[in-house]
Parts: structure tokens; sequence; C-alpha cells
């Protein structure tokens, strides 16, 4: 008896071709079908166990066998994982990553829909999840698309990124001085207060300073500038619920009077000069073949001696060049295009430093804080899932899970150097090709 012949042949009996296929040998999680039968480690090794719920799970991968379908199945709760989420994707990782995904050959597919007819799983195309972004049109990039790229993914209720973030409302990587200690002390707030904290002393802050915070979300830079070091500051943001958030915290802090905070595209700004610039988190959202424009519009808006610092996720070259290789030219969609950044773009650091001097800057200092931003998104994921109930009433609980999934699996691709998150500092020189900044680093690259 095999378990493709049997008429008493569980679920998992006949999900087994297709699970060795999907992973290329035995499962390394536990799986449980909806008839309660399962396959993979026992119980008794621990673990956490992959849950497919429903004949549904196995229609959606019929339809889409890619990573897109996978990602529809956990975001529409068909499937799901009892225990450790993030252990879970850890044992998973080649169905997730950014450089493999799930890709099925012709004949893995045909075995997959043999195996959903075998289990009455075949039908329509189930419809995606709601909080899936159509596919955007208009041109990549314009005001109105990017508008609506950014609208999608932040105006989702300050409420619920107080949630997941603290209350830094800071939505970047935390600096943890005490990154590699055995028991780490500092808290979640108090690493993005040294975030912001390194960021002020690589701008060379000062009293009565002009500084543009471009995209500056919650107001957090913005505010620790005005508070900490006396600086006037413009906050921009093509959020709606940033730039009202924004403007609310600053006013609680008393420092309304110093900073201004603007719905505005990036490329509408022209009141310069300001004496520094800070990016966080911004440029990602910029697009490949607008990077240019920005770092000569960023580059116009400095004072002679004034400093840029670029705060941004980045993509080593051997990841980008796979990428390429694969899609060959053609835009693919994946989970983080279609429901967390719709339009977003990486480059590795060496590319953005090469645009940043192409234009007249001079760069003078590039720090990676990978490890930071994976810790950074565990303390996130702990957030969502201590408050989930309280996520799910914010919002729903398919955007809470789209959360879970899309923070979960970043912070695994940091831990792998998948992806990386640099800072820049850059400087626009005087006439006399003068950068004005100190011989070393050890006035502003570190944070008591």
């Amino acid at each position: 008896m095999t378990y493709l012949a049997s008429e008493h042949a569980t679920v998992a009996d006949r999900l087994h071709p297709v699970i060795n296929m999907i992973f290329g040998a035995e499962p390394p999680v536990r799986i449980r079908a909806w008839d309660g039968s399962s396959l993979g480690p026992s119980e008794s090794e621990g673990g956490p166990t992959l849950v497919i719920r429903n004949r549904r799970a196995l229609r959606r991968l019929v339809w889409s066998p890619n990573e897109v379908g996978m990602a529809r199945a956990f975001v529409s709760g068909d499937l799901t994982v009892e225990g450790d989420f993030i252990g879970a994707l850890d044992r998973m990782l080649h169905l997730f990553d950014a450089t493999q995904g799930l890709h099925l050959s012709s004949a893995d597919k045909r075995l997959l829909v043999a195996s959903a007819m075998r289990l009455g799983a075949i039908g329509s195309n189930p419809p995606p999840p709601p909080e899936e972004m159509r596919p955007t049109t208009g041109m990549l990039h314009s005001v109105r698309r990017d508008a609506a790229a950014i609208g999608h993914h932040y105006n989702v209720g300050n409420d619920f990124y107080r949630l997941v973030l603290g209350e830094s409302m800071t939505y970047s990587c935390a600096y943890w001085p005490d990154l590699d200690a055995a028991n780490p002390a500092t808290t979640l707030e108090q690493a993005q207060t040294g975030k912001v904290e390194l960021i002020a002393r690589k701008l060379g802050l000062k009293p009565g300073m002009r500084m543009l915070d471009v995209g500056c979300g919650w107001g957090t830079m913005a505010i620790h500038a005005a508070r900490e070091y006396g600086v006037h500051v413009v906050g921009v943001t093509n959020s709606h619920e940033q730039a009202v958030g924004a403007a609310k915290r600053a006013a609680a802090a008393g420092v309304a009077d110093l900073v201004e905070i603007r719905e505005q595209d990036y490329r509408d700004i022209d009141d310069g000069p300001y004496d520094a610039i800070s990016s966080i988190g911004m440029a990602e959202h910029v697009g490949t073949d607008q990077w240019r424009g920005y770092a000569e519009l960023l580059y116009g808006l400095l004072k002679p001696g004034g400093r840029l610092l670029s705060h941004q996720i980045t993509q080593p070259p051997t990841v980008t060049d796979t990428l390429q290789s694969r899609r060959q030219g053609k835009p693919e969609r994946t989970f983080i295009t279609a429901y967390v950044f719709p339009d977003g773009e990486l480059q590795s650091v060496g590319w953005i430093s090469d645009q940043l001097e192409t234009v007249g800057f001079e760069v003078r200092d590039v720090e990676s804080l990978r490890e930071h931003y994976a810790r950074t998104l565990r303390a996130w994921v702990s957030n969502l899932e201590q408050n989930w109930s309280e996520a799910v009433r914010l919002t729903s609980v398919g955007r809470a899970r789209v959360w879970r999934l899309y923070m979960a699996g970043s912070a695994l691709a940091f831990d792998r150097n998948r992806i990386a998150i640099h800072q820049v500092l850059a400087v626009r020189p005087d006439r006399k090709g003068h950068s004005h900044m100190p011989a070393t680093r050890a006035s502003y690259a570190t944070v008591d």
C-alpha cells in the first residue's frame, strides 16, 4: 500500500510528495493538515508547527505557485504557525529567501495540481486578502503613484504603529550599544534615542542651525534635534497620518516653535539652504532611476559645508545581480511589493556612495548597522505578538498577519546579509573643496 493509492490515506500522506518537492527533503518543521494528520519532526522533538488549515491553502498555491501564493495563504489565515513564528520561518527560510524564493518547475507544478485534485482542492482562484495592494498604475515613482504607495504602508493608523514601534514611534533601525552583551539591558526606546543621537552627532548639530528631515516619519528625529540641540527643523512626509502625528508629538514635546511638519513630496522642497539634512528610511522609496535626481536636490538644498546623513536599507550587489538575472529585466511581484512596500527599490552602499559623489558630495563616513536592525525587528515582532488582540482591533487580522510575516522575515534576512542597512555621511564641500569636517571620527561616531 502506498500513500497515493490507499483509500485510507490521510491528507498528510497525500501531501508528502508535495512537501518533499517544496523542501527538497523531509520538512524542517512539523506540518499538520486540516484532518489532524501530520508529518515531519515529532511533537516530542518540540519546535514550531506549520498548520494547513483548509484546502484553500493548496488552491492558492495551485493558482500562484510562488512566494505571493504562500504569502496569501499566511495573510488569509489558511496557513498558520503554532509556536515560535520566527523560528518556523528560520527553518523554512529558502521559501522566502530574497534570491531563491519558492520557484517551481513545470514538473513540480504538475505534482502540486495532481495532489490538490486528490484532496478535492481544485477550484476557482481564491480572491487575494484585502490587505494586498492592487498593482499600481501610472508612471513608476511619479508623485501621485509614490503617494499611493506610501499611503498603503503608512496610513494604517498611528495607534497601530505605536503598538508595534513603542512610544518612540520610530520606524527605522535602532542603535543598541550593548548588542554584543550576553544580557543586554537597553530597551527599544533607549536604542531609538541612541540612533537619533548618533545621527545628530554625525550631522554636527548646533543651536540655531536649520535642518531638513526628509521622510520625517512621526517626527522623532526632528523633535530630538530641536529639543536637545536647539535646531530649527523642517520635517517632510507625504503620509497624512504621519504628518498629523508628528505635529502633535512636536507640540506635546514643547518644540512646536522649532519644528515645522509638512505633508509634502520631497520634489517640492525649494526653501534651502539648510545646514544639515537627515534622510532616515526615506531613500528606499525614491527608486533607482530617480536616485540621482534625489541626490542632486539634497545637494542643492545644503549650504557649503552642510552635511547629509542617509540612513537606509541596502542590498549587497551579489543579491542584486542574482535577482536581476532571475527576473531577466521583468518586474516580479513579491510578498514585499504586494503587501508591504509597493515600488520599493534597494541599492548597494557602494552604488549609493557613487551617486552622492557624482553630484558633488564628499562621502566621509559609512557605517553598517545590519545586526542592529535584526534586533530591532525582533523587538517589534515581540510588541506585536504581546498585543495581538489590540493590533487586530486597530486594523484587521490580515494586516496584523502581514506585519508579523514581513518583520519576522526581514529579521532573518538581516541576519543572513540578504539585506543590510548603512548610514552614509556626506558633506557638500565649499568652493575651495574644504569639507569643514573633524579629522577623526571620535567627535561624532559614538554615543555614550
